[in-house]
């Protein structure tokens, strides 16, 4: 599947309704796609386009940015492998080397059962708990070759539910209602929400 599904397209639409013009929406929309795939394909960049009023070619522009977005199929846990300097001086790269050798595979790769991707990647601000990786963006601290032994095989087993597949940002999705969206309109033609100032005249939060 690459183009958003019903449910999906939903969602999409309720995004671009809080921004003041479509083409606001595209990254969130872009981690929406990524979160339905795994990763970011053509057919959703071209779906995104038509949402928003753009072209693929802007929104892969876009996406090109970011190291987050994947526009290829990586693996359902996606391994960030710190080898910055501070990671580096307590074994970051020694903790690559026996990744890959654990897994089978070299950085930028996928094991052929589809489940891990391991990347070497630069600091992920973690340094006093070097050495640190991601595992879909969620850390991991201070991990021996034993610790991420561990990790890999609990990963296997299912025992790590806070973890998600690759591509899901938050375990809960934000929904405003309607009434608390703000200044939904271009800059130029923006005025006060009324809820704001029904606030403001009562000093605090309106009921």
């Amino acid at each position: 599947m690459s183009r958003f599904n019903e449910a999906n397209e939903a969602i999409a639409h309720e995004i671009i309704a809080r921004y003041p013009r479509p083409k606001s929406a595209t990254i969130p929309l872009c981690h929406l796609a990524q979160e339905q795939d795994g990763y970011l394909a053509e057919d959703a960049m071209a779906h995104i386009a038509e949402l928003v009023g753009i072209t693929s070619a802007e929104v892969m522009g876009t996406a090109t940015f970011y190291e987050m977005f994947k526009l290829a199929p990586v693996g359902r846990y996606v391994i960030n492998i710190c080898t910055n300097i501070s990671c580096q001086l307590v074994g970051g790269e020694e903790l690559l080397e026996h990744a890959e050798s654990t897994l089978g595979i070299t950085s930028g790769s996928t094991t052929a059962d589809g489940l891990f991707t391991i990347e070497d990647v630069e600091c992920v601000a973690a340094c006093t708990e070097a050495p640190a990786c991601q595992v879909n963006y969620r850390y991991q601290h201070r991990v021996t070759p034993e610790a991420f032994d561990t990790l890999i095989a609990d990963l296997r087993a299912g025992r790590r539910p806070e973890i998600p597949d690759h591509g899901t940002l938050g375990a809960t999705r934000q929904h405003i209602s309607e009434d608390r969206v703000a200044n939904i309109t271009p800059p130029e033609q923006q005025v006060e929400p009324a809820w704001y100032a029904a606030r403001n005249a009562t000093g605090g939060e309106s009921a």
